[in-house]
C-alpha cells in the first residue's frame, strides 16, 4: 500500500477514490489530520462543503480553477508531532520547505494574526496550497527578495479545457493580452490579484511573483467572509474558494495534515518539483477534475466492408489503394505570450515635486514619470504623452499643450519645462502611456498672480482737495519684486479708517464707478511694464479732514497714502488807494 501511495497520481476517473484512500491511510498512521467537513467526503460537488457557488465563468475561484499538482505526500511521518519548526536541514526532501518560502508563510500568519486574529490562519495551510499550486515556487527558486527567478504562469484560460477568462490586465502580470493566466507561486489570476494583491516585503509594489506578497494575499483571501480557519467547515470553504474542486480540497488537505505533523527548512532552490499536474476535461464544469479523453488517431479505411485495412503504399512492398491515409488535424498552436519583462506593468511618479509658478514665469519643477514592466523593472522606449488641461494659458516650452517623450534606459520620461500663463488658477498635467489599457497619472498645478514685495509713490506731493472738489494731483505708485520692476501685479485700492486697513471708510474721498457713483474700493488694477500704476481720479465729499488710502499688492506689499480735504483759505479784498477831491485846489496853487 505504501509503495502504491508513493506513486504520482494523475487526476482521472479514479482520482477521487485514490485520494480518499490516501486520506484514510494518513488517518491510519495516527496523524492529527484535520478532517474534511461533514458532507464533503466523496462528493464531486464543490458546494458540498457549504460554499455558495459564485457567478461567472470562474465560479469566483482565486486561481480561475487553473490546473494544480496532484502529487500526494509520502506516508512516512516527517518528524514527531509538534516539531514543525527549528528542525535541521535534513530529512525527507518532500517534507522540507525552501527557506524563503517558509519564511513568507510564517510572516503571513503573523501579519494576519495581528489584523484578523479571529481567522486563526495556520501557515501550514498556506504551505499546502503553495505545494499544490506551484511546488513551493518550483522548489524555492526565488531571489534574495523572494521573487521567482522566472515567472510561474498557468495555461491560457481560453475555454479549451479550462475556464474562459478574457484578459483583464492588458498582459501586465501574465504576459497574455488575450486571455488571463494564473500567476506566481500562489497562482492568482490577474483579476483576483487586482483586488487582493499585497505588498508584504515593503518594496512599494504588489507583485504576484513575490512569495511574500503572494502568501499574504492568499492568507487574506482565505480569511474572507469572516471565516475561522480553525473550524473544519470554514477551512473547507476557504480552500474551495481557491479552486472549486473537491479533488483539489482533498489534495490540499493531505499536504496540510502532512505539514502539521512536521517539516523543516531547506535551502532555496533545492526543493522537490511536483511531477503530476491535473488536466481538464474537454467540456469542463469549473471545479471538476476529470481527465480528457485522448484524441484517437484516425484509422485507415478498409478497402471493403469486412476486409482488412489497405496496405500503406508508402512502405516497402506496400500496394493496394493509393488513397492517402487520413492525417489528424494539426492543432492550432497556443500563441507564445509576451515575456513579462517586455510587458507594460505600471506608470508611477518619478519624483515630481509641487507644480507652482507665478504668472508668466517658468515652473521650477518638471513632470517626470517612470514606466515599469510586469515584474517591476524599469521599461525603456515607452512613449509617454503629457498634456496640459486648463485655462491659465500654461504651455510646455515651445508653446505646445501636448508632447510625447519616450522613456530612457532607467524607465523615466521627463516632460519639457512648463511656462506659466498670465491667468492665475489651477490646471492639470496628465501623463498617459501604454495601449489597450493605458496607464494614467495626473498632476495638479497652480499659477499664482504676479507678486511684488514693495510698493511706493513716485513723488511726495501733498494730496489736497476742497470739499466737493477733485484732487488735482493723481496718485502714482511703483511696485517692485526683489528690487526689480514688477509688471502685471494686481493692486487693490481701498479708502480706510486705520493704517492697517482693518476698517473701511464710507466717508471722505472716493473713486467713481462707470455710472459716476461713489466707489471706495477698486480691484482689478495692475501695474504696467515698468511696474507703475496711476490711479483713477479721486473726488472729495463734503467732509473735511485727513483720510487714508491703502494700496495692497499680490504678494503682500502695501502703502498708505494721506488725502486731505479742507476748504481753501478766504483772502481779504485789497483796499483801493485814496483819490484826491477834484474840486479841491492843490495847495501849491493857492495864493
Amino acid at each position: 500500500m505504501a509503495a502504491h501511495m508513493r506513486r504520482r497520481l494523475r487526476k482521472g476517473a479514479t482520482t477521487t477514490a485514490v485520494a480518499a484512500a490516501a486520506v484514510a491511510a494518513l488517518a491510519a498512521s495516527q496523524a492529527p489530520a484535520a478532517t474534511l467537513a461533514d458532507g464533503s467526503a466523496g462528493s464531486g460537488d464543490p458546494t458540498a462543503a457549504g460554499e455558495d457557488t459564485a457567478s461567472g465563468e470562474t465560479d469566483g475561484a482565486a486561481t480561475g480553477n487553473s490546473p494544480y499538482y496532484t502529487d500526494l505526500p509520502p506516508l512516512v511521518t516527517p518528524d514527531r508531532p509538534g516539531s514543525s519548526s527549528g528542525l535541521p536541514a535534513a530529512g525527507s526532501a518532500e517534507a522540507g520547505i525552501p527557506a524563503s518560502i517558509l519564511a513568507a508563510y510564517k510572516q503571513a500568519e503573523r501579519t494576519v494574526a495581528t489584523t484578523d486574529p479571529s481567522c486563526r490562519l495556520p501557515w501550514q495551510l498556506l504551505a499546502a496550497i503553495g505545494k499544490v499550486e506551484s511546488g513551493q515556487a518550483r522548489g524555492g527558486r526565488v531571489d534574495a527578495n523572494g521573487t521567482t527567478t522566472s515567472p510561474i504562469l498557468g495555461p491560457a484560460l481560453n475555454g479549451q479545457g479550462f475556464a474562459l477568462i478574457k484578459d483583464t490586465d492588458g498582459g501586465a502580470y501574465d504576459g497574455d493580452s488575450v486571455h488571463d493566466r494564473a500567476v506566481g507561486p500562489m497562482q492568482f489570476i490577474p483579476s483576483t490579484w487586482a483586488s487582493w494583491g499585497q505588498d508584504a516585503n515593503g518594496d512599494g509594489r504588489k507583485d504576484p511573483n513575490n512569495i511574500y506578497d503572494a502568501a499574504l494575499a492568499a492568507g487574506r483571501y482565505l480569511c474572507a467572509n469572516d471565516r475561522d480557519l480553525a473550524l473544519a467547515a470554514d477551512l473547507d470553504k476557504a480552500v474551495l474558494s481557491y479552486n472549486r474542486s473537491t479533488e483539489y480540497l482533498r489534495t490540499v488537505r493531505s499536504w496540510y495534515s502532512y505539514y502539521q505533523r512536521g517539516t523543516h527548512e531547506i535551502p532555496d532552490g533545492t526543493g522537490t518539483l511536483p511531477s503530476t499536474p491535473s488536466t481538464p476535461s474537454p467540456s469542463p464544469r469549473p471545479g471538476t477534475g476529470s481527465v480528457p479523453s485522448a484524441t484517437p488517431s484516425p484509422k485507415p479505411s478498409p478497402s471493403k466492408p469486412g476486409g482488412k485495412p489497405s496496405p500503406d503504399p508508402t512502405k516497402p512492398g506496400g500496394g493496394g489503394s493509393t488513397s492517402p491515409t487520413p492525417k489528424p488535424p494539426t492543432p492550432t498552436p497556443t500563441p507564445t505570450p509576451t515575456p513579462p519583462s517586455e510587458t507594460f506593468g505600471s506608470l508611477e511618479n518619478a519624483g515630481t515635486g509641487p507644480l507652482r509658478a507665478t504668472a508668466g514665469r517658468t515652473f521650477d519643477e518638471r513632470v517626470s514619470v517612470r514606466a515599469r514592466n510586469a515584474l517591476g523593472a524599469p521599461l525603456a522606449k515607452v512613449p509617454v504623452t503629457f498634456t496640459v488641461t486648463g485655462d491659465t494659458g500654461t504651455v510646455f516650452a515651445g508653446g505646445k499643450r501636448s508632447v510625447t517623450v519616450r522613456t530612457g534606459a532607467d524607465g523615466t520620461a521627463t516632460a519639457p519645462e512648463l511656462q506659466a500663463g498670465e491667468k492665475a488658477g489651477e490646471f492639470t498635467v496628465t501623463a498617459v502611456a501604454g495601449t489597450g489599457r493605458p496607464r494614467t497619472l495626473t498632476y495638479a498645478a497652480t499659477v499664482t498672480a504676479r507678486q511684488a514685495d514693495a510698493i511706493a509713490r513716485t513723488d511726495e506731493k501733498a494730496l489736497v482737495a476742497a470739499p466737493g472738489e477733485k484732487f488735482a494731483d493723481a496718485v502714482t505708485v511703483k511696485a517692485t519684486y526683489k528690487d526689480a520692476a514688477a509688471a502685471g501685479v494686481a493692486v487693490t485700492a481701498t479708502m480706510v479708517k486705520d493704517r492697517l486697513g482693518v476698517i473701511d471708510n464710507d466717508k471722505g474721498p472716493y473713486f467713481k464707478d462707470a455710472d459716476g457713483k461713489p466707489l471706495r474700493t477698486l480691484t482689478g488694477l495692475t501695474t504696467d511694464d515698468e511696474g507703475q500704476l496711476r490711479l483713477p481720479e479721486i473726488f472729495a465729499d463734503d467732509n473735511e479732514g485727513t483720510f487714508l488710502l491703502r494700496l495692497t499688492t499680490e504678494g503682500g506689499a502695501s502703502i498708505v497714502v494721506e488725502l486731505t480735504v479742507e476748504a481753501a483759505e478766504e483772502t481779504a479784498p485789497e483796499e483801493p488807494a485814496e483819490t484826491p477831491d477834484a474840486t479841491e485846489t492843490p495847495a501849491a496853487t493857492k495864493p
